[in-house]
């Protein structure tokens, strides 16, 4: 009990350098206490390591924390900072970017967020996260509040709140407790009165934000450790500080007391559960909510496809979660152990893979890609344990990309893992059924399979659809399908306002176009819409493609609406621009390329990507703008400064469709003009991921159609190719919210071609 169980100064007085020392404080109270209001001034790594000792005895006592912090900093708050630490760079932390901070967490640091994670996933812990209205902030000043069932301890004040100050500098806290009178009861009162004011949302000073976020970002990097676990390691990190930290007598007497007590409660622990094994790396799911019904659904479905099945999901709705709560199943199931490859088409996916695996807490990930040397040595060291014992339940995650697992030398050591126990994963399955890739099929062995596409139907190849399909055990649906209609009317994806543009071609071009269309109607059969395979073919393809994509009516266009957009909305914030793509004519074929590891730019793709870049820093000398393209080192970093509106524009070719997540982009312009549906519905899941801040996405969308002449060779062609066009614009339109603007922009080029409207 914080009244009797703990001896106070008589003066109420915690001074450094004496034998109340501040850091005491903290740690009797939170060995006490039941319950801790915090009112922080900012979210730091010197403030939490205030809290780290006796941290995990707090938890042991069930206590439970309410939490109030400013998600920015006032200039007032960084000058206290720097002036307090002596520091020219402080370290307060950005609460949506955990997962990148986690890595220079120190282990006391990492001790705090896991205890935060207990408390969230035990329900024991409220935040609100504020933010100053009109510059209002809460400054540097530090309020708590620590209870137990029966008395009350506050404490108000400006001091450095860092672990290091505490110890180091001459620092003090006046407390009240509330058993020493009126005067210290008010004043206690006072505390709790602040607290609740700001904690309901009645404070008129601050704006409060969404704190379920920093929870859900807590849960996934942390995992969850039960309290014996945490009051091991609590101990251990004491223990390590008496031997290698320099504190003084004081300091160490004070955390003495506390580490009796933790070395008290494990012993306790131990009587009680002789027997309980903390397994620190079980794996488990890493949302508190645990899975969503349609993810439910869709395990139960392949369940009842005999462990077979293609994932059709829309892009931003969780498709490689989804699979991994597959594995997650067979793991928690009879079987007892986890094993699966995973396929993706570029090197970037293989990274965000095992960022994600690494979430469900599944160990042992092995990366068979370009980048990494030595995954032969650990996948031979992984064959050779399975055939030792063929009961051996060894765990383990192997991420390839399509083109690595394809080459004969690697194929042929994929296949001697166990058919029968490996679950094969293919994300954008897409891809199997073309290539190199698509002539392994009957070859691959396992026989728990999952493909997962956006987009599963390749166009104009049915044997392609009909091998992928034969491969997930697809007959006539998919095993799962949630589509982007769904995902946006339940919230998964945000809504969004489209918006077509015609853009025609000037004379010189068109001239140009004609001539190449006539030789390409030749190779056209306007039956099955697409052309036969020619030597010609894709040298015709590229040169008329070269045309479309590089129409000078489209930087017209394009000038326009990014004018008009900031007109409009005062910043061209939270923007992506896909500029054309000069160089690849599968677009007409749907041959999907697997036998890359990345995408590369080359120096056509970045004269282009020059070109529409050029005029996003023209329009607005505010406005800041970068290319991200295949030799951009820094992606991760630019990526962070998009998020926070540190920078307002990406201008990319295909360098964004690599499963990149930019849930902030507000505004996209494409400017590619394609006969590929995939890409389009792609980048518009990208578009619609969802965000806090983010009430809908506006799409812009160019279309180049060239007015080919009625009696000319080639009209029945263009009319058919455009015809496929507007397919993907009438959906794109559909599932709008102005989707009659659509029909107003397009009607001249549908009445030219007597094409269908809406």
């Amino acid at each position: 009990m914080l009244k009797n169980d703990v001896i106070w100064p008589d003066h109420r007085q915690f001074d450094s350098k004496t034998e109340w020392e501040p850091i005491g404080f903290f740690s009797e109270c939170l060995c006490n206490a039941t319950t801790f209001d915090l009112m922080l001034g900012f979210f730091s790594s010197s403030a939490i390591e205030v809290l780290a000792d006796g941290f995990a005895m707090f938890l042991y006592r069930g206590g439970k924390m309410r939490l109030i912090i400013n998600d920015v900093l006032s200039q007032e708050d960084q000058d206290f900072i720097v002036k307090g630490t002596e520091r020219s760079i402080f370290d307060y932390f950005e609460i949506d970017n955990l997962e990148k901070m986690k890595e220079t967490l120190s282990k006391r640091n990492k001790h705090f967020f896991d205890c935060l994670s207990f408390l969230i996933q035990e329900n024991r812990i409220e935040i609100k996260i504020i933010r100053p209205r009109n510059s209002i902030g809460i400054s540097h000043s530090k309020l708590g509040v620590f209870s137990d069932a029966y008395n009350s301890i506050g404490f108000n004040g400006s001091c450095n709140f860092s672990r290091n100050a505490l110890i180091e500098n001459i620092e003090s806290i006046t407390i009240d407790c509330d058993w020493d009178g009126d005067v210290s009861k008010n004043r206690v009162r006072h505390n709790k009165e602040i607290f609740n004011k700001a904690f309901s949302g009645e404070n008129p000073n601050y704006l409060y934000i969404e704190a379920n976020k920093i929870k859900s970002n807590i849960q996934h990097c942390f995992c969850k450790k039960d309290v014996e676990e945490l009051l091991e390691e609590e101990e251990e990190i004491m223990v390590k500080d008496k031997k290698n930290y320099p504190i003084n007598n004081n300091v160490a007497y004070a955390l003495k007391r506390t580490r009796e007590k933790v070395n008290s409660a494990i012993s306790l622990i131990k009587e009680k559960h002789p027997k309980t094994v903390v397994d620190k790396y079980s794996p488990s799911f890493p949302y508190l909510s645990g899975p969503r019904e349609y993810q439910k659904q869709a395990f139960d479905n392949w369940v009842a496809n005999k462990q077979k099945g293609l994932f059709a999901m829309a892009t931003g709705t969780g498709k490689t979660i989804t699979s991994l709560n597959c594995l997650l199943n067979i793991y928690k199931g009879k079987a007892g152990f986890y094993k699966a490859i995973i396929l993706v088409p570029t090197t970037v996916l293989v990274e965000q893979w095992e960022e994600e695996c690494k979430k469900f807490h599944f160990d042992n990930i092995i990366k068979v890609y370009s980048k990494n040397s030595s995954w032969k040595k650990s996948l031979d060291n992984i064959i050779l344990q399975e055939k030792i014992d063929d009961e051996n339940k060894l765990n383990y995650v192997i991420i390839s990309t399509y083109a690595s697992f394809a080459r004969d030398n690697v194929f042929t050591i994929f296949t001697q893992l166990p058919k029968k126990k490996v679950l094969f994963i293919a994300d954008e399955c897409h891809n199997i059924g073309a290539g190199k890739i698509k002539v392994r099929l009957p070859y691959i062995p396992f026989l728990r399979r999952i493909g997962l596409s956006a987009t599963p139907q390749r166009q104009f190849d049915d044997a392609g659809n009909n091998a992928i399909n034969d491969f997930f055990g697809i007959k006539n649906s998919y095993t799962f399908e949630y589509s982007m209609k769904d995902a946006i009317r339940q919230g998964k994806l945000c809504q969004y306002y489209y918006y077509p543009h015609v853009v025609y071609l000037n004379s010189e071009e068109t001239k140009k176009y004609n001539e190449l269309s006539v030789k390409l109607a030749k190779m056209y059969v306007i039956d099955s819409d697409r052309f036969k395979n020619d030597d010609m073919l894709m040298a015709l393809l590229l040169k008329r493609k070269r045309i479309i994509h590089k129409a000078e009516g489209k930087k017209v266009v394009f000038s326009q609406i990014l004018k008009e957009h900031l007109r409009k909305k005062g910043s061209l914030k939270y923007s992506l621009i896909y500029v054309p793509e000069g160089n690849d004519p599968s677009e007409y074929m749907d041959n999907d390329n697997d036998e890359q590891d990345s995408i590369n730019d080359d120096n056509e793709t970045m004269h282009l990507i020059e070109e529409y870049t050029r005029p996003v820093a023209e329009v607005d000398s505010h406005t800041t703008v970068m290319m991200f393209t295949g030799e951009t080192s820094n992606r991760d970093e630019i990526l962070e400064k998009f998020a926070k509106g540190q920078l307002d524009v990406l201008t990319s070719m295909k360098c964004l469709d690599e499963g990149v997540d930019v849930p902030r982009s507000e505004l996209a312009i494409f400017c590619s003009s394609t006969g590929n549906p995939r890409q389009f519905i792609q980048r518009r899941g990208r578009i619609l991921r969802t965000h806090e801040d983010k009430k809908f996405a506006i799409i812009h969308d160019l279309v180049v159609a060239p007015k080919i002449d009625y009696s000319s060779p080639s009209y029945n062609m263009e009319r058919n190719l455009l015809n496929n066009e507007m397919k993907r614009v009438r959906e794109f339109a559909d599932l709008s919210q102005n989707s009659s603007d659509t029909i107003k922009e397009l009607e001249d080029i549908l009445t030219y071609y007597n094409l269908p409207t809406f």
